[in-house]
């Protein structure tokens, strides 16, 4: 039933958001030359996907998780994106296609290996990753793996319906503080 949701949300979010989208993807270009950001991800049962975001560093960032990131490759209209989460929005493709769920846990790289094991351990790629979770909404990033694991499986093993919607409600309305960029 949540695929089902996540859908027809995705969808209506695309046909409703577009405007917003095309906005952004032109500052972007005008910010980076290149707006969109693709970054090939560990999906459900360790499958890679490309993930699909709107740009918030300079291009020659290296590609790393972004708590390694440096605070000074973010640009300051991709540090705008990150603080209204605008950055997330292209990853309604993701949704769409079934490679991602609106709710889930967070898609890492394939380099992060201490959390893949420690997702391995949780049963974390049993499910499909998601755009926001229990995690993100409480503020623990990639920074602490295996805090972040045990964040994962807690919400897999309570997540219902209400819970799916308070994830997104909590990180429309600004809960959470996303993945940390160190200071530098």
């Amino acid at each position: 039933m949540l695929r089902v949701i996540d859908f027809f949300s995705a969808l209506v979010g695309l046909l409703f958001l577009w405007p917003l989208l095309v906005a952004v993807m032109i500052f972007g270009y005008f910010d980076t030359k290149s707006p969109i950001f693709r970054q090939v991800r560990v999906g459900k049962n360790q499958k890679p996907f490309t993930l699909i975001k709107f740009r918030t560093m300079s291009p020659d960032t290296q590609s790393v998780a972004t708590h390694l990131a440096s605070q000074s490759s973010v640009t300051k209209f991709g540090a705008f994106l990150r603080k209204t989460k605008l950055d997330e929005l292209p990853q309604l493709v993701n949704v769409l296609k079934g490679e991602m769920s609106l709710v889930g846990p967070r898609p890492c790289l394939f380099n992060q290996k201490e959390l893949i094991e420690a997702r391995e351990k949780n049963g974390v790629f049993d499910v499909l990753p998601g755009i926001t979770g229990l995690a993100q909404v409480n503020a623990i990033d990639m920074s602490t793996p295996n805090e972040l694991a045990d964040w994962d499986k807690r919400m897999i093993e309570s997540m219902s319906l209400k819970n799916y919607f308070t994830y997104i409600i909590q990180t429309a309305t600004g809960s959470g503080a996303g993945d940390r960029i160190k200071n530098s």
